[in-house]
């Protein structure tokens, strides 16, 4: 595919936000990217246009039958004034993944790469520069046709959008989190779409979200959906346990996303020489590990906050406090190496980085 992106840039430039109150997915930057697709031109006109709200039929599919599905990655403002991406080309991958599951045209992956560095490269002056700040890119797509037959829809929209960002959890940047285990209800089962970033699967999990935050709690830890046992994701992550200087991970097994910083961290650890382990982790298990001493850590892993360690984890009536509820020092080790590489700040070995 060879298409030329069109520029309409906007009269009404806004006002850059507080870096000091950014907060996570507030503001939005002045423009955003447009690709429509239909059955006769395919995906075509993609064009970075003013920031504006959309007009949609009330019968646009996506209202009734929710065929949407998205991405999250981040631009990172390095102290020498450049601007870099991290593995873009993964975020890439999985959105052409979650397009086939949810029945949604492939796009060409040159193409989606260029509209998102070119529409960074236009909001370039959005790209916060604190500490701990980035610029959140958010790529989405959602049916249009207006339609209310079930069925896959003929037309849809592929946009993107940024939004400068500070710390995922109201301000704070590597502070131990609070999991509660659910035990009642579930996010997703194999054979299902639990492993592809659809909007469904977070509107599924909001009830239980709520819940755990009139507990007192930050996320919600999913067992899996078939024997209530398996440790299998949090809301907005993957999740690791160190175990007697060992590092395990649920293994992906169709109901889990593959979080592109989760792999990062598999080959960051491998690479450091101490043992990975994917495979199936029981929530007794884990308490088990934490009775018997052996459970050194846990925290989670994703885009918004890189690395979350993990203060307690509730399950049933168990409270394990882990850590004295500290950072541990082998997730600020993952924190610091993994954000020193996307800020530029150390050798990217692996290279992860794609410079805009």
């Amino acid at each position: 595919m060879n298409q030329v992106i069109e520029f309409i840039k906007s009269d009404r430039l806004k006002e850059k936000p507080d870096l000091e109150s950014l907060g996570f997915g507030k503001h939005f930057t002045d423009h955003m990217f447009i690709l429509d697709y239909n059955k006769v031109q395919g995906w075509h006109s993609p064009r970075i246009v003013p920031f504006e709200p959309l007009v949609l039929s009330p019968s646009a599919m996506v209202f009734h039958y929710g065929q949407a599905i998205f991405e999250g990655l981040k631009a990172y403002k390095t102290n020498d004034g450049r601007t870099l991406l991290f593995r873009p080309d993964k975020n890439i991958e999985r959105l052409n993944r979650s397009c086939e599951r949810m029945c949604i045209p492939p796009i060409d992956p040159d193409l989606v790469l260029e509209a998102i560095v070119r529409l960074v490269e236009v909001e370039r002056d959005w790209i916060p520069n604190k500490e701990g700040t980035s610029l959140y890119i958010r790529p989405f797509i959602i049916a249009t046709e207006p339609y209310l037959g079930v069925r896959p829809a003929s037309e849809y929209k592929f946009m993107i959008i940024l939004s400068p960002v500070g710390a995922y959890y109201s301000g704070r940047q590597l502070v131990p989190v609070k999991i509660y285990v659910e035990d009642e209800y579930v996010r997703a089962v194999p054979g299902g779409v639990g492993h592809v970033k659809t909007s469904g699967n977070y509107a599924a999990s909001l009830y239980a979200q709520k819940k755990a935050e009139e507990l007192g709690y930050d996320q919600v830890l999913w067992l899996d959906g078939k024997e209530n046992k398996y440790v299998e994701e949090v809301g907005s992550m993957n999740i690791f346990f160190k175990i007697n200087g060992e590092v395990y991970t649920p293994k992906l097994n169709g109901s889990i996303l593959s979080g592109i910083t989760r792999d990062s961290v598999i080959q960051l650890v491998k690479d450091w020489g101490v043992p990975v382990h994917e495979e199936r982790i029981s929530i007794e298990d884990i308490f088990n590990a934490y009775k018997n001493g052996e459970l050194e850590e846990v925290f989670g892993t994703g885009t918004a906050a890189v690395i979350s360690p993990v203060g307690e984890l509730k399950w049933n009536e168990h409270k394990m406090l882990l850590n004295n509820s500290e950072t541990g020092e082998f997730s600020k080790k993952l924190y610091e190496t993994i954000t020193n590489i996307q800020y530029g700040k150390a050798e990217d070995k692996f290279g992860w980085t794609k410079e805009v």
